[in-house]
């Protein structure tokens, strides 16, 4: 698929079959308020290069029944979601329907060579296991700041060995196709926006908890990144000024109170020090303490566990307040590995936002766990790569 879409109205026909179809031509004209004309010739430019084909008959609107469209049977697009501990990989359709979908454990620290080859291992497997000849685009994520224009990460606290590393052009050139580098949380934002909690909705949070921290942020249906690309980076806003030393250097940050890496820590020192018999057993047993163990004591009753949530919980929804404040969204999405702490975690940050945020920002505020799991951020990836390929001024080569 090497031809590029023409123009605005070919880019909008492609999208709007990419989230509805297949569908007929006049179901296009009122879709995209085009002349039935203006439809049927871009639809035949469209079709000599594969991008969409005739799907059957639609059911009559009256007279003649028309033939539906859908976009191209062959189109294949690839998302990797490169976490700190574990990189998702998915093969979808032009629907960005997943075909294959893998995960394999990684530690982003050991390097991009290392883990770029995992991860394009996993895809040239997944091509295979599909019948995947060509692809028309990879979308790729990584837990750290990304330039998204130049399609690298810069200076990621947790990421040694990456800064300005060219995965977007070792992507692309490997694969033969268009890719983008993106941070993933704006990828797990992409998937939630697309099919997700917060599906169809402009304007929203997305706030990842995880072995980091950090916020997408969506306007009007797009994925503000800021100028340079570090919009969100919320888990490094200071909570206070006397608290924990954070990756980045500085002291007090949301990440180094609440994160994936300072509940185990703080869950490793309540069990070494006695105060919870239930973690104190589950350290013996395992020789490490995960947040899956202390939601499981938690469930247990042990108070302990339950403080570490709530306490976590009161800290993020201090930062998020502050936000909401600020951004009036009209929902918050919370994901990440941390959101499988479930209800408690949730009751304490909706609760903290209600009561410190502004009234009129809050009356109309849901604030709820994410709809997507873990393959949020495969889907937000091939969300944006689709929307480049599906445009008249890709960013990708």
């Amino acid at each position: 698929m090497g031809t590029r879409v023409r123009n605005r109205d070919q880019a909008e026909l492609l999208r709007l079959l990419r989230d509805r179809g297949p569908l007929s031509r006049a179901e296009l004209t009122d879709g995209l308020a085009l002349s039935k004309s203006k439809v049927a010739v871009e639809l035949e430019r469209l079709g000599g290069t594969g991008l969409v084909e005739d799907a059957g008959r639609a059911a009559s609107r009256g007279g003649r029944p028309s033939s539906l469209v859908r976009v191209g049977s062959d189109l294949r697009f690839a998302g990797i979601d490169i976490g700190a501990t574990s990189v998702d990989v998915a093969v979808t359709d032009g629907a960005l329907r997943v075909l294959r979908k893998v995960q394999h454990g990684i530690d982003v620290r050991s390097g991009p060579e290392e883990v770029l080859g995992t991860a394009t291992a996993l895809l040239r497997e997944l091509c295979r296991s599909t019948g995947t000849t060509a692809l028309a685009g990879i979308g790729a994520g990584v837990p750290g700041p990304v330039s998204f224009a130049d399609g690298v990460a810069v200076v990621p606290p947790i990421m040694p060995g990456w800064d300005e590393y060219p995965v977007r052009q070792r992507l692309s050139a490997e694969f033969d196709c268009p890719a983008l580098l993106d941070n993933d949380v704006n990828l797990m934002a992409a998937g939630e926006f697309h099919a997700g909690a917060a599906r169809g909705l402009g304007t929203f949070l997305f706030v990842k908890l995880g072995t980091g921290v950090g916020a997408g942020i969506v306007v009007d249906g797009r994925v503000h990144r800021g100028v340079d690309g570090s919009a969100g980076d919320i888990g490094h806003i200071q909570v206070h000024d006397q608290g924990p030393v954070c990756a980045c250097g500085n002291v007090g940050c949301l990440e180094a109170f609440f994160s994936g890496v300072a509940l185990r820590r703080d869950a490793t020192t309540a069990a070494e020090a006695g105060r919870s018999p239930f973690l104190a057993e589950r350290l013996t047993t395992t020789g490490v303490l995960t947040g899956r163990d202390v939601a499981d004591a938690a469930a247990a009753g042990d108070p302990v566990a339950t403080g570490l949530i709530r306490e976590g919980g009161r800290h993020v929804g201090e930062v998020v307040a502050k936000l909401v404040s600020f951004f009036n969204p009209s929902r918050i999405v919370i994901g990440g590995g941390l959101a499988n702490l479930g209800d408690l975690l949730l009751a304490e940050v909706r609760s903290t936002v209600y009561h410190r945020s502004l009234p009129l920002a809050t009356r109309n505020l849901p604030v709820v766990l994410t709809g997507l799991g873990d393959a949020a951020g495969v889907l937000g990836a091939v969300r944006m790569i689709s929307d480049d390929v599906f445009s008249p001024n890709p960013v990708a080569g």
